[in-house]
Parts: structure tokens; sequence; C-alpha cells
């Protein structure tokens, strides 16, 4: 059975990204090494994890061309939010730390409030706060 999943991505700079997940408030994985080649994340209140690579190791484990995040998206990472501040302050750190926001903090379908930001990879994430009572029934 699955007792956890990790999360693994490609980096041009692990130093870069390290400064920036940290900044905007993410945990270090102190159970995994953090040296030039990788450095890991825990995200949430379940400790998901996510572990970052240089692009050379990563593809070494994929053995497979990676995505140009500049051209296309590989996948959409979402996380919740307590409240809309939370979403706002979130956003600031991701701006003061480098990030760019793509999608500024805003109402979406009535029940939502969120913003978007791509890390300095390319990467791309969001954060909304969810008011499951405003979801239009049927």
């Amino acid at each position: 059975m699955i007792k956890e999943i990790w999360i693994n991505l490609p980096v041009k700079d692990v130093k870069r990204t390290k400064d920036f997940f940290t900044k905007i408030g993410f945990t270090l994985n102190k159970q995994h090494p953090d040296t030039d080649h990788s450095v890991g994340f825990m995200v949430g209140n379940k400790g998901l994890v996510f572990m970052f690579f240089a692009e050379s190791v990563f593809k070494s484990f994929t053995q497979h061309d990676l995505t140009d995040t500049k051209q296309s998206s590989e996948v959409l990472f979402s996380f919740d939010a307590e409240s809309h501040k939370e979403v706002d302050e979130m956003a600031e750190k991701v701006k003061n730390a480098g990030g760019d926001i793509f999608s500024n903090p805003a109402e979406n379908q009535g029940w939502m409030y969120g913003f978007a930001f791509a890390d300095p990879d390319g990467h791309r994430w969001n954060m909304l706060h969810m008011d499951l009572n405003k979801i239009p029934k049927g």
C-alpha cells in the first residue's frame, strides 16, 4: 500500500528554489538532505512532500526530456487557504520573493477567491479560499 506521495520537480538553481519557497512560507523537510542538487519541503497540514532536483539529476530519474515551462504548462499545483486574507498575504510573499503572479487575487465563480503564480522555474501554482456554502446547487 502507498504510504506517502512525493512531488518531484526539476529546477535550474536549487539554492534559488530553496530561497524562494522558504520566503513564501514552505517548511524545509528535515528528513531529506538539503544539498546542491536537491531540497525538500513539507507543505500543508498533512505534510505533502515537494522535492526539487537540479534538472540534470531529475532528467536522470525520468530518462525523459523536460518540459519548457516558458512554452507550456506541465501541471498546476493548487492549495487551499483559510481566508481571503491568507490568499492576499501569500500573493504579497510571492511577489516579494520574486515569483510571477499571472492571475491576481480575485473572486472566481462566486465561491472561490484566489490567485495564481509561477515560481522561478516556471512551475505553476494557485492558492484558493473556497466557501463551500456558496457553491451553486444543481
